[in-house]
């Protein structure tokens, strides 16, 4: 997690004086003003979080410079390959800016689609109580 604060740190390190060069370029035109340096602040927090994240757990292979590829080898968490899931939330995307162009109207249809499909690929595993 030590990189990803790094990479974030470094956002931070672009947009403020960005947002800063722009307010003074564009002659203090509102959004930009305002929204680039927020965008710094938005990056800080996130760089924020994975540094005290980075405290907590222990050091990873992507962290040290001299890792080799072969410290990274194991498992790297449980995918699904067979999912159908994620074609249903797609399907229920579509629709929902299908809905953007035609009608909202069309929400109705796809908020419950795309419920179905968050509930179906969350629980995908689950099968019972306290199942694994």
């Amino acid at each position: 997690m030590r990189f990803e604060a790094r990479l974030f740190g470094i956002g931070v390190l672009f947009f403020v004086p960005v947002g800063l060069i722009y307010a003074l370029l564009s002659g203090g035109e509102p959004v930009g003003t305002v929204a680039i340096p927020l965008v710094g602040g938005l990056v800080g927090m996130i760089g924020a979080y994975f540094a005290l994240l980075a405290r907590r757990i222990d050091p990873r292979p992507e962290d040290d410079e001299l890792a080799e590829i072969a410290d990274g080898a194991g498992d790297q968490g449980v995918f699904s390959p067979w999912s159908w899931w994620p074609l249903v939330i797609a399907l229920a995307a579509a629709v929902a800016f299908l809905g953007l162009a035609i009608g909202w109207w069309l929400l109705v249809i796809a908020v419950p689609l795309g419920v179905i499909g968050l509930i179906g690929w969350v629980f995908e595993f689950s099968r019972g109580q306290h199942a694994h």
